[in-house]
């Protein structure tokens, strides 16, 4: 079985970088070592590794990812901080 992963970087501007692979600690090196010079995280390194997520099918894995892309800044948090009581009213939109 291959395993995919999801995870987020915290970004040396305090952005967040949300990706997903089949070989997390190659996709790592690949963001620390600028591999990719039009990658989101080129400009932005050092990068830290703040949440990582294990899948064992790569189609959930990857609407994970799109997911938690549309997501606000404060409900990644919730996730990274693993306060996930948290998220279902972080997903509710507030109206005036």
């Amino acid at each position: 079985m291959k395993l995919s992963y999801v995870y987020i970087l915290k970004c040396s501007d305090d952005s967040y970088y949300t990706g997903v692979t089949s070989n997390l600690n190659k996709r790592l090196f690949q963001h620390e070592s600028g591999f990719y010079r039009d990658c989101y995280t080129y400009k932005r390194r050092p990068i830290t590794l703040v949440f990582v997520c294990e899948f064992t099918d790569i189609n959930f894995a990857i609407d994970t990812e799109k997911q938690i892309k549309k997501w606000s800044r404060v409900k990644k948090e919730a996730l990274i901080n693993g306060d996930y009581d948290k998220l279902p009213n972080l997903a509710k939109k507030k109206f005036q």
